[in-house]
């Protein structure tokens, strides 16, 4: 697969990660009344998720992507 390519679908799946993980969360906390919609426990949520996802992106991207 080409190297561009190979990139863009790596980070598109962690993308739809991110956002199928943070969205999950916001789900049971936005039922469970720790917060409401469109607060800054909301805001909080999703971008919490969004610099774990981008931690391990890197981490991990040595074992998908080529170091070349």
């Amino acid at each position: 697969m080409n190297r561009t390519l190979k990139g863009i679908a790596y980070v598109s799946g962690w993308v739809m990660l991110w956002g199928t993980a943070a969205s999950l969360a916001d789900l049971l906390l936005l039922e469970r009344g720790a917060y409401a919609a469109g607060t800054v426990g909301q805001a909080i949520t999703f971008a919490s998720y969004g610099v774990a996802a981008v931690v391990l992106a890197v981490r991990l991207s040595g074992r998908f992507l080529d170091p070349q």
